[in-house]
């Protein structure tokens, strides 16, 4: 009986990627893994969420550190990523407790000036030149990754604070997903053809559709307040989650590449997940501290 020769290469080549250039089932893999932890936190354990968020802006501060090295910048990476977790878990814990007279902007803006004058001190080692390059690389990641980040530890923080973030990440996700279905359809006029040609007005539209619809019905299911008031931040989401996509694609088009990293397998980097997110944030956090009572 004659058996089919399977030649070795066979047993050892790759998974290939699909055609947009990703490895779909690690994407996948990643994809719903990320989902169980999100969800799985946020249902039983709040600090874990916490603990995600702190591992993950951290993993995007040695994203950024490592792409500023490509045009000759370098950031002090180490106490950037000590600040990032000492931020967010304190940021949080001090949300938690507004009977203990320490109010939250005291302790971030404590924690983020101590990160900053550590990127100043320590940039001492390496004389003069290069001083100014690099401490604005330190000082740009600073203010982005633990700055911006901060805001969803204070949103979980408030009363309903597991809805809040439910309604913020939810409002992003359909401004993504309606952006993405309306370009594929309808996408006909570049938004920013020199940053990310793949964006479109009509995508854009898309996006505001279906995140003001998304808005509105979970700020009367969820958060127990007008419609108009989700509808109103799901527009200001759109808005910002948008630039902030825009914000990283400039990055990796400054530094010459197409993701931030490979941290996370068939996704590319951490912050390639977290652009929107990122900037919406503050933006979220601002709008249901002013709109939402309890904030």
């Amino acid at each position: 009986m004659s058996q089919e020769r399977i030649a070795p290469s066979d047993l050892t080549h790759p998974p290939k990627p699909s055609r947009a250039g990703r490895n779909l089932p690690a994407a996948i893999a990643v994809g719903v893994g990320l989902f169980g932890a999100v969800v799985a936190t946020l249902a039983w354990w709040n600090w874990g969420f916490v603990l995600l968020v702190a591992i993950a802006l951290s993993l995007g501060a040695v994203e950024i550190s490592q792409a500023v090295e490509r045009i000759g910048a370098r950031t002090e990476v180490v106490p950037i990523v000590l600040g990032t977790v000492a931020t967010v878990l304190g940021s949080y814990w001090v949300g938690q407790r507004p009977a203990d007279h320490l109010p939250a902007n005291t302790l971030i803006i404590g924690l983020l000036a101590i990160t900053a004058l550590a990127c100043l001190v320590l940039r001492l080692r390496g004389g003069s030149d290069g001083f100014i390059r690099d401490t604005s690389a330190s000082l740009f990641t600073v203010a982005y990754i633990p700055l911006l980040g901060s805001t969803v530890a204070l949103m979980l923080a408030g009363d309903l604070g597991r809805e809040r973030i439910i309604t913020f990440l939810t409002c992003v996700i359909a401004s993504d997903t309606g952006g993405y279905i309306a370009g594929v359809l309808f996408g006909k006029h570049p938004m920013a053809p020199r940053v990310s040609p793949k964006k479109t007005w009509e995508g854009f539209a898309g996006s505001i559709l279906f995140s003001v619809v998304i808005g509105a019905l979970l700020s009367t299911w969820l958060l127990h307040v007008h419609w108009l008031v989700g509808a109103v931040m799901g527009l200001l989401l759109v808005c910002f989650g948008t630039a902030g996509d825009l914000v990283e694609s400039n990055i990796k088009r400054d530094v010459g590449i197409k993701d931030m990293s490979s941290f996370l397998p068939g996704h590319g980097g951490v912050m390639d997940r977290l652009d929107s997110l990122l900037v919406a944030a503050p933006v979220a956090w601002f709008a249901m501290f002013l709109m939402v009572p309890g904030g």
